[in-house]
């Protein structure tokens, strides 16, 4: 039980020593890695390579998969370049197996101290993850000699033995459960390095280890196809492309498997030397002989997966891309755009608000109700997608803008709210009863809307830009709306005076549009406060007379004034 117990936690340390290179490596280079994918798309060969460099360093065959999935369901490259790079994707997870198997055990120690010291003293945010890296694959050499050294009683285990018969025996067998562990794992590379430790403690014989190797390469091809199996039609093939082409593959070799064994073992006779030189050679194989052939596989599989007619659906996320989600900050530019886009599609409700008070145009008030739904949809996708980043590995800087975000989202989903709700119940009293705005009433309100259509516009350069100057423009605004409001107000009271029978009809429903329409702008305003805030430009809610030069105020969000 101890043993199993030993083993169990040197596979878990192993994971994690992945995950934490793959993580370092992404946020220390995300960006560029995806900017090398998108520019060496465009041939096969240097997709190859790109694919190749890209996983060499993530050690995460399926997160180049990911990355280039997405490019292709948004149209920036096509199946075949996205398939030449997943096939150097596939090549490049055998680096880290090739370097471990020569027996850096003794790096372990140092590789570790480095690590942890490097993270705790570290102030940049890319050190942090360069010393993550540096710990990860110190993590990575300590559990694969805990796993040798908890194996080794295994050779003499009679039970164990018999239990590996099977396996011995049905080798495709063997490759279906190595697959099935490839899968649950979500990382080939740690179970061809659990294979090749078992291998080196005389555990597992040679013909089963490459069989289970063989398992581990079909595993790592199922993995990316199950996490985009919802997505668009364009970001599955080339996952199922892959698929294709591992199982041949393996079909292939699994028949004279015993028949390659001897000419592996020219290549190094030590057996954690054999599975990783198994690995390599299976991998290249596979990339030299479909490489050629990338374009007719793609055309095969857009063939047997066409393009699927579907209506345009508003209210569907196009920019929100999980492949970034370990880069924030590409995560956050991507929510940062569609939070842009959300603010678009509210800027249509609001100006068509307008016409339907004019024209009484019921179709068209049937349309904006319905928009409002689709605006929450894509406030719901936002706030989920950020909500996936990890908060403990966000900056100061991303973390803020994180929160502006979701602050900004969330007042835009109210003022969508406030416009289905209230201004289009508002609108179809006035349709119901036939009540009509006096002339100069209707004037003073189209004016009213015109400034808070201008003031969305603002508060919507002010989240994408951050700029202080407009950021102060939008807060005036708010007092200058008030101002507004409080004249009109006055202005109708005197018509209602005057007698006007417009006017007196007319006026609750001329008061609750200018309180609405008040209210909108009171969250279109919130745009500023961040951004004021963390200038140092706020005192109680307000801009300050004078601002010292240098002044800084720590980073926080301000509760608009809805009143």
């Amino acid at each position: 039980m101890d043993t199993i117990v030993s083993i169990v936690g040197g596979v878990a340390l192993l994971l994690w020593g992945v995950r934490m290179v793959r993580t370092g490596v992404t946020r220390s280079f995300g960006a560029e890695l995806r900017r090398l994918l998108a520019l060496s798309a465009k041939s096969r060969f240097t997709g190859f390579l790109s694919g190749l460099a890209v996983t060499g360093a993530l050690q995460s065959g399926t997160a180049t998969t990911l990355i280039i999935t997405s490019f292709a369901a948004q149209g920036l490259v096509t199946g075949a370049a996205a398939l030449a790079i997943i096939l150097g994707a596939d090549v490049g997870t055998t680096v880290v197996v090739q370097v471990l198997s020569f027996g850096l055990h003794w790096l372990s120690p140092l590789l570790i101290a480095c690590g942890v010291f490097g993270f705790l003293s570290a102030k940049r945010t890319r050190h942090k993850n360069l010393a993550r890296i540096t710990l990860g694959l110190g993590l990575m050499l300590l559990a694969l000699q805990l796993i040798v050294e908890a194996s080794a009683p295994l050779r003499e285990s009679q039970v164990f033995t018999a239990l590996l018969q099977p396996l011995g025996n049905e080798t495709l067998l063997a490759v279906l459960v190595a697959a099935g562990f490839t899968w649950a794992s979500h990382s080939s590379v740690a179970i061809v390095l659990l294979i090749m430790s078992l291998a080196s403690a005389g555990v597992l014989a040679p013909p089963l280890a490459l069989a289970l190797v063989l398992g581990a390469n079909l595993g790592a091809a199922i993995t990316p196809l199950g996490v985009t199996w919802a997505s668009p039609v364009a970001a599955r093939r080339p996952p199922i492309a892959n698929l294709v082409i591992r199982t041949a593959g393996v079909l292939a070799v699994l028949p004279v498997l015993h028949w390659l064994l001897p000419y592996v073992e020219l290549l190094g006779a030590a057996p954690e030397r054999m599975v990783a030189n198994f690995h390599t050679l299976f991998n290249l194989a596979i990339a030299l002989l479909f490489l050629p052939l990338v374009s007719q596989v793609s055309a095969l599989i857009t063939r047997l997966l066409p393009d699927q007619m579907v209506a345009d659906d508003p209210g569907r996320p196009m920019y929100l891309d999980d492949g970034t989600l370990e880069t924030p900050a590409v995560a956050l530019t991507c929510a940062t755009r569609e939070a842009l886009r959300m603010g678009d599609e509210v800027k249509k409700m609001l100006q068509a608000t307008g016409r339907v008070l004019r024209s009484n145009d019921e179709a068209l008030k049937k349309e904006t109700e319905a928009a409002d739904d689709m605006v929450d949809r894509l406030h719901e996708a936002i706030k989920l997608y950020l909500t996936k980043l990890n908060n403990e590995e966000l900056d100061g800087q991303e973390s803020g803008r994180c929160v502006e975000i979701l602050n900004f989202t969330t007042n835009l989903e109210h003022i969508g709210d406030i416009i289905d709700k209230n201004l289009m119940e508002l609108a179809s009293k006035k349709i119901k009863q036939r009540t009509s705005f006096s002339a100069a009433g209707m004037e003073e309100l189209e004016d009213f809307h015109a400034h808070i259509v201008a003031n969305l516009d603002l508060a919507m350069n002010v989240f994408a830009s951050g700029d202080i100057e407009l950021a102060r423009n939008l807060l005036r605004q708010k007092a200058q709306i008030r101002e507004l409001e409080r004249r009109y107000i006055e202005n109708h009271y005197e018509r209602i005076g005057e007698g006007r029978p417009e006017s007196i009809t007319s006026s609750s429903l001329h008061l609750d549009v200018l309180r609405d329409l008040k209210r909108i702008n009171s969250h279109l305003t919130s745009a500023a406060y961040t951004i004021l805030e963390r200038a140092g430009e706020l005192s109680e809610s307000r801009l300050r007379e004078k601002v010292k030069a240098g002044a800084c105020r720590p980073q926080g969000v301000a509760t608009p004034d809805v009143s």
